[in-house]
């Protein structure tokens, strides 16, 4: 198991390590030793950083980064709070529709998003969010498997927890806030780790949505590096190190968080 373990981890972390000394690599060392292979294949000669000083200074990678950040923590706010409500609603309220209602949501996160780009698009060009961050943001606010993860969590509240804040005088916007969220700390983490991921590894629908470089996301800005006579090997290669790290950064301090989250909001039923 652990010879397995071990194949298994290379052939994950092997690319990000090539990507990595290709991208501290000149333009023209990067597939200058590749064949054949030998030990300067994976140890870079002339180590430099200008991919990464061109990409800030003559790129304006600044920006991108911000409308991607931008992007993916609004999306993370609104998602976790919209989500959350609408799982308290589904777990603890009784109305008619709801399973209906409860249906349509799952269906939600199983079909393809190819599948409903285009009226997608036609939606947002209505109400005039082409090439905004409003187009970018509220389509991925409401996210099925959030409000599913939601709901299973808050089933598992006994509804006695809630009778007594009733009692208590507390209204339900009070019982939410200061009773029930504070409550699911995992799911929290796990749905807004989803979301951020998601948004910041989304390409095709930022590419449908914006026109301008003023809203280009990290995913989108990658095509930049392909031009009509050349590719910029190592640029490509510092903002893939870019793109996958910080992602890396964040899951990894809240692993133990996000798996928790998940194995606790299992279906039940």
């Amino acid at each position: 198991m652990y010879i397995v373990q071990i194949i298994v981890a290379f052939l994950i972390v092997f690319p990000l390590f090539f990507a990595v000394i290709s991208s501290l690599r000149p333009l023209n060392d990067i597939y200058k030793y590749v064949s054949p292979v030998t030990l300067y294949t994976f140890l870079p000669i002339n180590t430099t950083f200008d991919a990464y000083v061109a990409l800030f200074t003559e790129r304006n990678f600044g920006k991108v980064l911000y409308n991607t950040f931008y992007v993916s923590i609004m999306t993370v706010l609104f998602g976790i709070g919209f989500g959350s409500m609408a799982a308290f609603a589904f777990a603890k309220f009784q109305f008619k529709g709801k399973a209906l209602l409860f249906g349509l949501v799952l269906l939600t996160f199983m079909i393809p998003f190819e599948v409903i780009a285009i009226p997608l698009y036609g939606l947002v060009k209505v109400f005039g969010w082409i090439d905004t961050y409003y187009g970018l943001i509220v389509p991925a606010v409401a996210n099925g498997l959030v409000i599913f993860l939601y709901r299973q969590f808050f089933l598992d509240l006994p509804d006695s927890l809630i009778e007594s804040a009733r009692m208590d005088g507390a209204s339900w916007w009070k019982i939410y806030t200061a009773v029930v969220m504070p409550l699911c700390k995992p799911v929290t983490i796990s749905a807004g780790l989803m979301l951020f991921i998601s948004q910041w590894e989304s390409f095709m629908w930022p590419l449908i949505a914006t026109r301008s470089k003023e809203y280009k996301v990290i995913q989108v800005a990658m095509s930049d590096f392909t031009t009509e006579h050349a590719t910029l090997w190592n640029e490509m290669y510092a903002v893939s190190v870019i793109a996958v790290i910080i992602p890396i950064l964040l899951l990894l301090p809240l692993q133990r968080y996000f798996i928790q989250g998940v194995t606790n909001t299992g279906i039940k039923e």
